[in-house]
């Protein structure tokens, strides 16, 4: 064995899950690509850490673990019977590898303010551009994660209701936010992964992990994703990048990166993605591999003092934590409401009635853990038939199914309303 390849196996020290082990030369050369390192500069959890202080870990290391619980799903496949050659094991460790490396910074907040396409399909683009680079070497990958693989339950592991990406997230999150509600039995799921006609399955001994590995995903999403003060710094964050957009577009002069430059200036949409136009003497998905938090924090951090004052505001507030207050609701805001709301602003704020604008957000957030109109969670008994979950489990699953709706309103504290 070369100096070369023993330099590529390596060991690496994870807090959730312990050592980690990379005993694949191609998936040593993905982590080295600067594509993969960017998403060191990416937080996992966006905003979070205004509220929770240690919410500070990345996409690189949620994608080292999603990798990791893949080879562990592997191993457990292995021994109860069922085929997994070893190139498609590699295959479908570098698609759960890779699955978030098309994600923009702040995760899915900005992906419908600096570019109007989902981060799947960026992931996939950054994909096809690296098995150019690597002469077709993450061909079976892209066959397993766009689904187009013989074997359907190979996907499974990367993108359902009960794949790596879900395990490795909900325990990391829980680990970093400090939110014991999140903590599953990770091993135990992944011991209890098996096959039934080329469907991801659990056998009926772990059901109950699965019960608290879906109660732990909701409760989650109520305390860490969609905490209503994260919510607030989210929209105050969309909302500071179209009030720069909306100056670029008029004429105004505005620090910002290159990088992001690029995006305040042009709107992209998912064909100039697919077609790679090229944009300052580079192409649009080589921008966007350098887009990343640090981008946009250092441009906010200077707007604080631009002489538009709604820039400027918005900036302060979210570089200061000064954030809007938000209430939550139970049906969303009436048209009369929102006239109070944007009079008072008027008052109290700014007297523009269009700017006043930028200083009211509204909207909706949705809970569901369970989405049985997606991919359905089934149950492998004994006698080898096979039962979806709601039907296998003994406590009341439809909580977990339905889609629990909350509506909000951010406004400036100085309202008092």
């Amino acid at each position: 064995m070369s100096k070369t390849q023993l330099n590529k196996k390596k060991i690496i020290n994870d807090p959730v899950f312990g050592f980690i082990n990379l005993q694949s030369e191609i998936v040593f050369d993905l982590l080295e690509h600067p594509f993969f390192q960017r998403l060191r500069r990416i937080k996992q959890l966006g905003l979070s850490f205004m509220v929770f202080p240690g919410a500070n870990h990345t996409r690189f290391e949620h994608a080292l673990g999603a990798s990791h619980l893949m080879r562990q799903a592997i191993n457990t496949l292995r021994i109860k019977g069922h085929q997994i050659s070893d190139k498609e094991a590699e295959a479908v460790t570098i698609a759960i590898l890779l699955h978030d490396i098309g994600h923009a910074p702040f995760s899915h907040v900005l992906e419908n303010t600096l570019v109007n396409i989902s981060h799947e399909e960026i992931s996939l683009l950054i994909m096809q551009e690296l098995n150019r680079e690597f002469d077709g070497k993450l061909d079976l990958a892209i066959q397993i994660f766009t689904n187009n693989y013989k074997k359907q339950f190979l996907h499974q592991l990367v993108a359902s209701q009960l794949d790596m990406d879900r395990l490795d997230y909900l325990s990391r999150d829980s680990f970093f936010t400090g939110v014991a509600e999140g903590t599953v039995g990770i091993e135990r799921i992944i011991k209890m992964l098996n096959v039934y006609e080329d469907q991801l399955v659990v056998d009926v001994k772990g059901i109950y992990s699965i019960e608290k590995f879906l109660i732990s995903r909701r409760l989650m999403y109520w305390q860490v994703y969609l905490h209503k003060t994260v919510v607030a710094a989210e929209f105050l964050l969309i909302n500071v990048l179209k009030r720069a957009r909306e100056l670029i577009l008029q004429g105004h002069e505005l620090y910002a990166t290159p990088t992001l430059s690029v995006f305040l200036n042009n709107n992209f949409n998912p064909e100039d993605f697919l077609n790679n136009i090229e944009v300052n003497g580079k192409q649009v998905l080589t921008w966007y591999t350098l887009l990343d938090d640090n981008d946009v924090l250092i441009s906010i951090k200077e707007w604080q003092e631009h002489s538009d004052p709604v820039l400027s505001a918005l900036a302060r507030g979210l570089t200061n934590r000064k954030l809007l207050r938000i209430k939550l609701r139970d049906k969303p805001l009436s048209d009369t409401a929102q006239e109070k709301y944007l009079k008072r602003i008027q008052e109290t704020i700014i007297p523009d009635p269009e700017l006043a604008k930028y200083f009211l957000m509204t909207g909706v957030i949705t809970n569901s853990a369970y989405n049985r109109h997606d991919e359905n969670i089934y149950v492998l008994n004994k006698d080898q038939t096979i039962k979806e979950l709601n039907q296998a489990s003994d406590i009341n699953l439809s909580a977990l199914s339905k889609a629990v709706r909350k509506y909000f309103v951010c406004y400036p504290k100085e309202l008092d309303i």
